[in-house]
């Protein structure tokens, strides 16, 4: 049998599909929740922070890395504040992941520059505010004479230290009422607040917000956990 003459294929019925209309809608956005933990122990909340383990070290090397890159202040026409952002040597963090982090959170329309009145630039020089992400030993050491108990971060001297296990873990009080991206975004805020010149303030009344200078990584109750000196400014 020549090519000219060879044998038509076999024709196959396809299943019927029935076309149906759109009256759905259009697509919804796929939604993640930010606390499923992955078989690494990681959350996505943990990863989208620059967390590489859960695991914390009470002490590393005690040397702190600035980690290198910059980025100006989304509001240049107001009064601008650099950051400077480092990580102690030694812990498993992606430094540039968490100084996004900082930034987001400084810059967020929420934040201390919600009234207008400042934006946060980040440098990897000579800055007015150093955010330092370090073990509890050396917060304490940074601390001092202030006593952070191992447990506590602080904002005094030009740098606001974070307590790196208070960074993964948050507190047991926190995460029952709220979750731990915000319980970061408060601890950020509280700190850097500090070196803007506020002070302390205390809860004003049950189930009221809690202000972002009250002492939350102590006690929210009888408030309302809220990391924001603006939390009513819309976002966007």
């Amino acid at each position: 049998m020549s090519a000219a003459e060879e044998e038509p294929e076999e024709e196959v019925e396809l299943p019927f599909v029935p076309v149906v209309d759109d009256v759905a809608g259009p697509a919804q956005p796929v939604l993640f929740d930010m606390d499923v933990v992955g078989p690494d122990g990681l959350s996505l909340a943990d990863r989208s922070v620059g967390l590489l383990s859960r695991e914390v070290p009470s002490f590393a090397t005690g040397e702190l890395v600035v980690v290198p890159g910059s980025s100006p202040a989304p509001h240049p026409d107001r009064k601008v504040r650099t950051i400077r952002v480092e990580v102690e040597k030694g812990l498993a963090v992606d430094g540039e992941l968490f100084a996004a982090t900082v930034m987001a959170t400084l810059n967020d329309p929420r934040s201390w520059g919600g009234d207008g009145s400042m934006s946060f630039a980040r440098t990897d020089g000579s800055a007015d505010i150093r955010v330092v992400l370090a073990t509890p030993d050396k917060v304490d050491a940074m601390c001092a004479p202030l006593n952070t108990h191992g447990d506590y971060s602080c904002g005094r001297y030009g740098h606001a230290a974070i307590n790196y296990a208070r960074w993964v873990t948050g507190t047991e009080e926190y995460l029952q009422i709220s979750d731990i991206t915000t319980y970061r975004q408060y601890v950020v805020n509280h700190e850097v607040g500090h070196l803007l010149g506020r002070q302390h303030t205390r809860c004003p009344g049950a189930g009221e917000r809690a202000p972002v200078m009250q002492q939350q990584s102590v006690r929210v109750a009888p408030c309302v956990a809220n990391p924001w000196p603006f939390p009513d400014n819309p976002v966007g």
